[in-house]
């Protein structure tokens, strides 16, 4: 029976307009009902559906990239730009930000080192892009806030999930990442090639597609809950209904793919081999684009289905399109064992084949094979093309040749020698012949004199085809050189006589303190004078922190006695000598105040060789370093140019979370001690990268006290990056607040990360929207009511304010 209205999807309109492959398409915001599409024909074009109810009249194009543009997403509106902003990404390693009355970029974002070849956007104005260059990136605003690492391979889908924080990669090394606040979570593992695709179905469930023809459905938790199957070759983009499960596919083998409860419920063939693209508007109409530059639009609504003279034309140019039996997306095909056109026509072999939409037949007609597709609701076989023999070694301009994860318009087999091995040379056209036989021949440790030949071959083998001659730096997507250098910068400001902290991190009274409690409150570091709750309202006195945390509790007599008794069991080659335990006593009351002296270059050298002790019976000696590196003179012998490297790689090795756990704590007390001097400050500051990656795997250990100095050791980088407004310094410290917050239970360690969350999102209104896209707020939350300490309730209610 033919199916009634709501179940077939029928052709729409066809859009004239790009000039060469449609790469990417997204559903608009503005105008309603309008979609944007992007194109290898470098430009972008925002669509409005027209009055008659049936087309799209292109609204405008725009121009910014200086090469192919591969994607595309909408950034939400917002209070500057109440119609939201399209953001495109382009094969010029570039993303272009436009508004959608202007056909000029509002502003570009560059930093990627490759081709950015997937976009998606969060809340408050977040995008995340994926790049041939292996990273994804965060992007906040016109600003980098983090780089995404830890891919093998080309990122070839991206995807921001409803719950704030999470975002997902897919890549070309076959896995799909799950990252929260910039670190990766989890690993799936299933597809057995190039993940190409990915789509979001609700917060705990996503589908991706790949080029193994399969699409899978997963759980956020890691578990893969099904495998789809259909498509004949690479899947190239999914996207889901409104407001269901239901999804479509598009692919290599010129089909679109319906898929309605789990099943692929319809297959439309379209006469372009590489349908690149497809996505659904709010109306549940299907927009796809594809290798012959035309976009479709597909409805299930009788009302907006196509003439029947643009159907006729439709099924007439998809009957005239020329299959390659290459591709594989008929099986193997024989063409002596194909039967006559009466097979079509033969009602019992109809119903015996003909079970469900979509099925394919191939004929033979004199001479030609025809390839043939059964529409159930039209109930009859629509010619979907002719079969034609391999042809030969020319690429369709589609430029989908694989190599190493990523596109090329050529794959050319090179060998060199007759006996020696053959190299593979992919090229596009955009490339200029000689920088790339040039990098060919680098990259192979080839001799330089084949230069002339090798490009002579490319040029030969390409015809000559270029596109507008563009100067394409060349970049090995698999250096791993992605890794952004953050601008040194440093605070200004020396900080003398910082809050005194104990090693319980509990303020004990008598231990000096030169800080005065502020005005009409309490300082909440040193406890000083009772907190006195009234109805007048709460000043907050936690935020912005202005001067770095030390840790200044000491106890001289001990710290030297185990360095005695530690030293006696010591073997002969560390130990110190009667006079080397003298001049490192003297160390230690020049530097805990309890004598006048100055630090001497002969102690800091003894204190150097005890610290290079064995790991197990070295933290008396870090504690000393802890301490002495408070003291100007001492602070700017270790932390200035010429002795820093040396010392940084020593307090970074004892960050290793398989180390000793009192190691691990003296080191991380020692680099918040760095932070009092100037020196110091610049040393951590332009080490932030490494340190803070380093030290946030150190909250593994469960350890209160670790806990504590970690959160301190982020608190005083929030001190210093709240002076210099870094804003990829506070991505970073936000990230590592956002992770430290899981694990800790310890409410000192919590108060620490409150006011440097605090510090970090003062007067700063991208830091407060990075924090919110990253959830913070809501982990934060359960602290406005925690009793006692009450500053830990009251700093957090002064932090959800501001967000």
């Amino acid at each position: 029976a033919m199916a009634g209205e709501g179940s077939t999807f029928r052709l729409r309109c066809s859009l004239l307009g790009h000039g060469q492959d449609v790469r990417g398409l997204t559903r608009g915001l503005f105008p309603e009902g309008g979609f944007v599409s992007v194109s290898r024909d470098r430009t972008a074009r925002l669509w409005a559906p027209d009055g008659l109810n049936r087309g799209f009249t292109e609204m405008h194009c725009m121009s910014g990239h200086s090469n192919f543009v591969s994607c595309v997403c909408i950034i939400p509106p917002s209070d500057l730009y109440p119609r939201g902003l399209i953001a495109t990404g382009g094969n010029d390693h570039n993303i272009c930000i436009f508004t959608v009355d202007n056909p000029a970029p509002l502003y570009i974002l560059k930093g990627h080192k490759n081709t950015v070849c997937s976009l998606s956007s969060g809340k408050f104005g977040t995008l995340l892009s994926g790049s041939w260059d292996t990273t994804a990136k965060v992007w906040l605003n016109d600003r980098c806030m983090m780089t995404l690492q830890g891919h093998t391979a080309a990122i070839w889908a991206v995807k921001i999930l409803p719950e704030q924080g999470l975002m997902l990669t897919g890549s070309a090394d076959k896995t799909i990442k799950l990252w929260k606040a910039g670190r990766c979570e989890r690993t799936f593992t299933g597809h057995e090639d190039c993940v190409r695709g990915l789509a979001i179905l609700s917060e705990m469930e996503f589908l991706s597609c790949a080029n193994d023809a399969s699409v899978r459905r997963w759980q956020i938790s890691g578990e893969c809950l099904q495998v789809y199957y259909g498509h004949t070759n690479y899947i190239y983009s999914i996207s889901v209904f409104p407001r269901c499960k239901d999804f479509v596919t598009t692919g290599e083998d010129r089909s679109l793919r319906i898929w309605k409860q789990g099943e692929c419920a319809q297959t439309i063939r379209l006469p372009a081999q590489s349908v690149w693209c497809c996505c659904v508007l709010d109306n549940g109409d299907i927009v796809v684009g594809a290798s012959d530059g035309i976009i479709r639009v597909f409805t299930e609504s009788l009302e907006r289905t196509a003439s029947a003279e643009e159907i006729e034309a439709f099924e007439n140019e998809l009957a005239q399109a020329s299959i390659d039996p290459k591709t594989g997306d008929l099986g193997d095909i024989n063409a002596d064992d194909l039967p006559g056109r009466e097979h079509l026509k033969d009602p019992g072999k109809l119903l015996y084949f003909c079970t469900r939409d979509g099925q394919t037949r191939l004929i033979k007609d004199n001479g030609k094979v025809e390839a043939y597709q059964w529409s159930v609701s039209e109930g009859r076989w629509i010619k979907i093309g002719d079969v034609v023999g391999s042809s030969g070694a020319t690429q369709q301009t589609s430029g989908k040749v694989l190599f190493e994860g990523k596109e090329y318009d050529y794959v050319f087999t090179i060998d060199v020698n007759e006996n020696g091995p053959s190299y593979k040379l992919p090229y596009n056209i955009t490339d200029d012949p000689w920088l790339t036989a040039y990098n060919f021949l680098q990259k192979n440790d080839l001799n330089p004199m084949f230069l002339d030949q090798v490009a002579k071959f490319i040029m030969d083998n390409t015809k000559g085809q270029t596109l507008l001659s563009t100067s394409n730096q060349f970049s090995d997507p698999f250096t791993g050189a992605g890794r952004y250098v953050p601008g040194s910068s440093s605070g200004s400001s020396t900080i003398a006589g910082a809050d005194p902290f104990t090693g319980a991190g509990r303020y004990v009274p008598g231990s000096a303190s030169n800080a005065a409690p502020p005005v009409g409150g309490v300082d909440p570091f040193t406890g000083m004078s009772a907190y006195q709750s009234t109805a007048a309202k709460v000043e907050n006195i936690y935020f912005p922190k202005k001067d770095a945390v030390t840790f200044d509790q000491a106890n001289p007599t001990q710290i030297l006695g185990k360095l005695k008794e530690l030293n006696g069991s010591a073997a002969e080659e560390h130990k110190l000598t009667e006079d080397d335990l003298i001049i490192l006593e003297k160390l230690l009351s020049a530097t805990c105040n309890t004598s006048a002296e100055t630090p001497t270059a002969q102690q800091l050298q003894t204190l150097w060789r005890a610290v290079n002790w064995p790991e197990d019976i070295v933290f008396p000696a870090l504690d000393i370093l802890r301490l002495s590196v408070r003291h100007p003179t001492v602070n700017e012998n270790f932390c200035s140019e010429k002795e820093h490297v040396q010392f940084i790689i020593l307090l970074l090795k004892f960050l290793n979370p398989k180390g000793k756990q009192a190691n691990q704590l003296l080191a991380l007390r020692a680099l918040c001690n760095c932070f009092v001097s100037h020196a110091g400050q610049k040393l951590m500051m332009e080490q932030r990268d490494e340190i803070m990656t380093l030290a946030i795997e150190t909250k593994s250990g469960n350890n209160k006290n670790i806990h504590i100095a970690l959160a301190t050791l982020t608190l005083n980088y929030a001190v210093c990056l709240h002076k210099v407004n870094n804003i990829e310094g506070k991505a970073q410290c936000l990230s590592v607040i956002s992770t430290v917050m899981e694990v800790v239970q310890d409410l000192e360690a919590i108060f620490r990360l409150l006011v440097a969350l605090g510090t970090l999102i003062s007067d700063d209104t991208n830091a407060v929207q990075l924090a919110k896209s990253l959830g913070v707020d809501s982990q934060i939350k359960k602290y406005a009511s925690v009793s006692e300490p009450a500053k830990v309730k009251e700093c957090c209610r002064f932090v959800l304010n501001l967000l």
